[in-house]
């Protein structure tokens, strides 16, 4: 296959002769190498949850969930750096509808200028798509949940992960997940299927969640010892 599509992945401006843009699959899967992440839905909010990264006993995990909004929040999975730059993006997305049109963003209306942002980087020469799937969180009259496409597509979800060994995650969210869980039920949920897709063991060190709940529409991370009661709830 490799010779086949030489000469077509050294600009993102070259279609191959099948219609695939290159640089676009190779930034997918450069996602797929990031520790597993997870967004889902339920009928009383979103929960985000990402496996943090230890790159050195010395080290503090580098953070993985942010605050977009204050009913918004995000998880960019893949490039570190790369993530970072949407981050900012989002957030001054966020800050430019409160100045002009005087209100919050709705999550899909900040989901589709990312998504522009990114696709942008799709069609210049000299430029290279987002190694970076961002999974957007919140609260409008409902719970939304969209993850973004390094090739500038987003998508509406329930549930979905992203990261090593995702595939197993999403198979098993088409299969059990229930549209009719409290937060709290979403929560234990969530950690257990982190739990069956790590390797190691999943600790309250080893994971980073937050919650956007429908009655406050707050963006909130929860504490150790909150993760702490929950671990051991999905471990029993």
């Amino acid at each position: 296959m490799f010779p086949q599509v030489t000469g077509y992945d050294r600009a993102i401006t070259v279609f191959s002769p099948d219609g695939r843009l290159l640089q676009v699959e190779y930034a997918l899967s450069a996602t797929k190498r990031t520790p597993l992440a997870l967004g889902i839905k339920c009928k009383d909010g979103v929960v985000l949850l990402a496996v943090r990264k230890y790159i050195s006993p010395l080290a503090t995990p580098p953070e993985k969930i942010y605050k977009i909004d204050n009913h918004i929040g995000a998880i960019a999975a893949g490039l570190v750096g790369d993530g970072l730059v949407l981050i900012e993006r989002g957030r001054l997305e966020a800050q430019y509808n409160r100045l002009i049109y005087g209100e919050p963003i709705t999550v899909k209306n900040l989901a589709k200028r990312i998504a522009v942002h990114k696709q942008q980087f799709t069609q210049y020469a000299g430029l290279r798509p987002f190694g970076v799937m961002m999974m957007i969180g919140g609260i409008d009259e409902e719970p939304e949940l969209y993850v973004t496409h390094p090739g500038g597509a987003f998508y509406d979800y329930a549930a979905f992960a992203v990261g090593k060994n995702s595939d197993k995650v999403n198979e098993t969210l088409k299969q059990t997940y229930n549209e009719g869980m409290s937060l709290d039920e979403c929560l234990k949920y969530a950690i257990k299927l982190i739990m069956e897709a790590e390797e190691g063991e999943v600790t309250a060190d080893s994971l980073e969640v937050a919650v956007i709940d429908r009655e406050t529409r707050k963006f909130r991370k929860l504490s150790r010892d909150e993760l702490e009661e929950y671990v051991k709830a999905a471990k029993g």
